[in-house]
This record gives structure tokens, C-alpha cells and sequence, in this order.
């Protein structure tokens, strides 16, 4: 095999280089300066919460959001820390250190690599689309829910992580509303959305944090509004590359073996949150990101990131959208958002400290509307109840507990609703007199099925639910000397269905029955002879259609010397 053939690695950057406009780079810078603002305080804040600090949470936005840009498999795609990794990443701190977290997502970024390399990014295309529905409108459900706090400036200095003790939390202080606040929060809320009908250039998150900035300057004296210096202080300069350091007394191989499980548990989670906001993204956009691609960018900026302090990052979807909804075309609009957050480490920390907290509130407030994707949920319950509930657990699971589980059980419905259709569209049916036998575009023709013999008709894939119906059906079937087993629209056989076609054929000879296979396709029958079933049957028994099949039988019937 060419290996430069099998791996699949082409960032999105090059690709789209090549018929870049003016155009473009006006829309991605514009999209890029507005999510590198509203990205500012998410980083912080997710930085100050998973128990670092201000500038790793934004050195882990500049560095992974250029490298997830330029490297990553989607246009759009912004990349950066999120709030999934909060309590993972506080619980690996409080066990083994940040030198033990930088260990732990390294490793994970090697993993995504990999996963990568070995084009394991596709297994996410299968992903059910009400599963894809259901979290993202639980992500933008849980957006809004985080928002209040700012956006009505209630002051409440630790909100509760669970999605009914906040809005609990949120009612008892509703007496605690600040009407500057509030009214800042709802004046960018109404900017962002009523800005289009005037003027499709000028985004309106934009125009909401200049105009919301300037105000709140101007009212300092009268209003006390809460702004990003209220998270903390602003930090200054890029930390040194440093290599990480190991927990006093340990090996890096004992290190290495106790991570093992957290890595793994920080590349899956990065992986499917990425490769879920980038197929959100192409539902939006329309386009087709390369999840191969994508799950190398990210190894290859978790790898990185840690040797300057930073946290495991991922696509963030949030952050995604608001590059779309402002008009991000190609990843230079993630390089831009990268570039902004740098300025503002660097040079700008003074000025961005000045953003009021309910403007940026209700810009979120806005992303998550317009990622909520209500009317697309409104048109799906009226499809199947199947992909209704589906698309219901998940979302539901998204917003009480988190999006890992609600995937998790997500996936399992899905497998389990799979299963049932298969098992409902499967039948199994025995003739022993005369067999109609359907061609397409011909004419039907009835088959006279030889004495002592039964057919057994398999429809649909041979796999373990089917093949426990096959087997009880057998057990009950007064058995015939010989014994055919049709399989021309079996497209697929499993472990199960081997090892029931095995005991069946064992036990057909052991009492001194003769089984002959039918239509059996090319992978099918490769399956049976890597299971030995070819051989207890014998070759003459494996025949190509049911024509050959019954004539085999007849032969068999007349050497057994039975008659009707």
C-alpha cells in the first residue's frame, strides 16, 4: 500500500488559497477581529475555571486557534479552550500538577494524530443527524443559560454549574438586576439582530460592542457596569516555552501509564466535539470539511500548546458559528481571531478590559439563537418519533448533564433503533413444496423444491439478531434430510451469524442431514470460508444460485433414494 496514498491529510488553508479574493479577506478579517473579541473573555474565563489563569486560557486561544486554522480540515472551524474540558481538566491539576496536564495533552494530541493518520475521522460521518441536531441546540441552550448572569449584571460570583440550580440561582436574584446592565445587554441584542435589515456589511456584533464600549465609557460615573477587567486582571506578553515538568518522585513511564486513561478521555472529547462543530458548520455553510484533516490539526495544536502553558483545546462551536454568522469564509478568518487575541496579550489588554460584560453577553445570546436550530427541531418532530426522541435525549442530556454522555446515549439509541429496523426489515421464511423465485424486469418462475428437502430463506443482513431468529426457527422446524439455506440477499454476515450457521450445519450432519448454501455474494462467502463454513458444508454444497442449489439437492435426494 502507497502511504502517501492512505494518509489523508490536506488542511483547508492551502485549498482555499487558491482562488482567494479581496472579497474574502475582507469578510474573514472582518469575522476574524469580531470572534477574536468575543473570544477574549470565553478564554479567560475558561482559563480562570479549569484552575490556571488568564494567560494560559488565552495563550491556549492564540496558539490552537492559528494551528487549528491552518492545519484543520474546515473552513470555518474556530478553535480554541472550551467548557467541556473544565472539570477534566481542573480534576488532572488538583491530582498531578499542570506538569501532569501538559503531559496528559500532549499525549492526547499525539492520539488525535494519529486518529487521524489512520483515517479515522470518517467513523464521525455516521453520526445520526438527530444526534447532530440535538447537540447543538443543548450547546446553544446551555450558551444562553451561562449568559445571564452578565447580560442582567445580577452579580452572583459563583453560578452553579447544574443547568437547574443556575436558573434556580438566577430567580432568587432576580431582585438583583442591574437596569444599566440589563439595558446594555437587551440594546445589544436588539443591534445585533435589527443591524441586517439595515446594512448587510457592517456586522452587528460589531456595531453592538463599539457602540455598548463607548456608552459604558461615557456613564462610568453614573452606571457601574461590569467589564472584562472584572475577570480578572489582564496579562501581558507571551509565557517562555518550557517543557513540562513531572510530579515530584515519578517516572515519566509511571507518569505516562497513569495519564494513559486521561489522555485518552481528552482526545475522544476534542474529537468529537471538533468534528461535531465542523459538521455543524457544513450544515450552515454548505460545504464539506475533512474530519481527517481536522483530527490532525487538533493533535498536532494540543501538542504544542502545552509547552507554553496552555489547556486542551478543540473546535469550539460557539465560536465557529460566530465566525460564520459574521461572515467568515476560510480559515485566514481563524488566523485573524488568533492574531487579535495576540494584540490583545500583548498591546490592547488596557482598552479590551473596558468591554462591557452584558454586551458580550448578548452577543453570545445571539449565537446561541441563531445555533439553536429551532426550526429545523420544530420540522423533524413532525418525521418519525424514533428520530424525534432521539434528537430529544440528546439535547436534553446536553443540558442537564454533559455532551459527552449525551453522545454516548445518543450513539447506543441510535445502534439500538438501527438494530430494531434491521430485525423488522429481516425476514427468515421456509418453503418445502414450491418456490417463486423473482427476476427483475422478467417474468416470475416457480421452482419445484426435490423431496426431503426444505429452503431456508434469509432476507436482509445475517447479523446477531437475525441469526438468533434463524436459529430458534430452526429448532423448531421438523427438519428435512437436506437442508437449503438461501442467502442471495444477505449482504453481510457477523460473528454471530457465523457461529449460529456453524452450530447449525455441526448439528445438521451430526444427524445425518446434508446442508447446501445458496447465492451466497463474494463477501459473504469470504467470510464463511475464513469461518470454516465452506469446508463443512464441502464446495459442492456452496452454490452460486438457486437453480444450481436445488439441482445439487435433487442429486442428493435421489442418492439418499427419497421419494414424495
Amino acid at each position: 500500500m502507497n502511504v502517501k496514498n492512505f494518509i489523508d491529510f490536506r488542511p483547508k488553508f492551502f485549498d482555499t488559497m487558491k482562488n482567494y479574493s479581496r472579497e474574502k479577506f475582507a469578510a474573514d478579517v472582518m469575522a476574524g477581529i469580531i470572534v477574536g473579541i468575543v473570544a477574549i473573555p470565553l478564554a479567560i474565563a475558561f482559563g480562570i475555571a479549569s484552575g490556571v489563569g488568564p494567560t494560559e486560557g488565552l495563550v491556549t486561544a492564540i496558539l490552537a486557534g492559528f494551528l487549528i486554522s491552518f492545519l484543520g480540515g474546515s473552513e470555518v472551524q474556530i478553535g480554541g479552550p472550551t467548557g467541556a474540558f473544565i472539570i477534566i481538566v481542573y480534576g488532572v491539576i488538583q491530582e498531578y500538577g499542570t506538569g501532569g496536564l501538559a503531559i496528559a495533552t500532549i499525549m492526547a494530541g499525539i492520539m488525535l494524530v494519529v486518529m487521524g493518520l489512520c483515517r479515522m475521522g470518517t467513523i464521525i460521518k455516521f453520526m445520526p443527524y438527530p444526534i447532530i441536531i440535538g447537540f447543538t441546540g443543548g450547546i446553544a441552550i446551555t450558551i444562553f443559560s451561562t449568559q445571564m448572569n452578565d447580560l442582567f449584571g445580577m452579580g452572583i460570583e459563583e453560578v452553579p454549574a447544574n443547568f437547574v440550580e443556575k436558573w434556580a440561582c438566577y430567580f432568587r436574584h432576580i431582585g438583583d438586576i442591574d437596569p444599566w446592565s440589563a439595558g446594555m445587554g437587551i440594546a445589544s441584542v436588539l443591534v445585533i439582530a435589527l443591524t441586517p435589515k439595515f446594512s448587510k456589511k457592517i456586522p452587528g456584533s460589531l456595531l453592538a460592542i463599539v457602540m455598548m464600549t463607548i456608552i459604558a465609557y461615557l456613564l462610568k460615573k453614573f452606571a457601574n457596569v461590569d467589564s472584562i477587567a472584572t475577570i480578572g486582571a489582564m496579562p501581558s506578553g507571551l509565557p517562555p516555552f518550557g517543557v513540562p515538568e513531572l510530579k515530584e518522585g515519578a517516572t515519566l513511564f509511571q507518569t505516562i501509564q497513569d495519564l494513559a486513561p486521561v489522555a485518552f478521555t481528552i482526545a475522544m472529547l476534542g474529537a468529537i466535539e471538533s468534528l461535531l462543530s465542523a459538521m455543524v458548520a457544513d450544515g450552515v455553510i454548505g460545504d464539506r470539511h475533512n474530519s481527517n484533516t481536522e483530527l490532525v490539526g487538533q493533535g498536532v495544536a494540543n501538542i504544542v500548546v502545552p509547552f507554553f502553558g496552555g489547556i486542551p483545546a478543540t473546535g469550539a462551536i460557539a465560536r465557529t458559528m460566530a465566525n460564520i454568522n459574521n461572515g467568515g469564509k476560510t480559515p485566514v478568518a481563524g488566523i485573524v481571531h488568533a492574531l487579535v487575541l495576540l494584540l490583545v496579550l500583548l498591546f490592547l489588554g488596557d482598552v479590551v478590559a473596558l468591554i462591557p460584560l452584558p454586551c458580550l453577553a448578548g452577543v453570545l445570546v445571539m449565537v446561541a439563537y441563531n445555533m439553536s436550530g429551532w426550526r429545523t427541531i420544530r420540522s423533524m418532530c413532525k418525521s418519525s418519533m424514533s428520530g424525534t426522541s432521539l434528537l430529544f435525549v440528546t439535547l436534553l442530556l446536553t443540558v442537564f448533564f454533559d455532551l459527552t454522555l449525551a453522545i454516548e446515549v445518543g450513539l447506543v439509541m441510535a445502534i439500538v433503533l438501527f438494530m430494531k429496523r434491521a430485525m423488522e426489515s429481516a425476514h427468515i421464511s421456509v418453503v418445502r413444496e414450491e418456490l417463486e423465485v423473482h427476476h427483475d424486469g422478467e417474468k416470475d418462475e416457480v421452482l419445484s423444491v426435490p423431496a426431503g428437502t426444505e429452503v431456508f430463506e434469509i432476507e436482509g443482513p445475517f447479523f446477531f439478531g437475525i441469526a438468533n431468529k434463524f436459529d430458534e426457527l430452526t429448532r423448531n422446524t421438523d427438519a428435512m434430510p437436506i437442508r437449503v439455506v438461501r442467502m442471495r440477499k444477505v449482504t453481510f454476515i457477523d460473528a454471530t451469524g457465523l457461529h449460529n450457521l456453524e452450530i447449525f450445519v455441526n448439528a445438521s450432519k451430526k444427524e445425518g442431514r446434508v446442508v447446501i448454501l445458496s447465492g451466497v455474494h463474494d463477501n459473504v462467502e469470504k467470510a464463511l470460508r475464513k469461518g470454516g463454513i465452506v469446508d463443512l458444508v464441502g464446495s459442492d454444497n456452496v452454490c452460486n444460485d438457486i437453480h444450481k442449489a436445488l439441482n445439487r439437492a435433487r442429486e442428493v435426494s435421489e442418492q439418499l433414494g427419497i421419494k414424495k
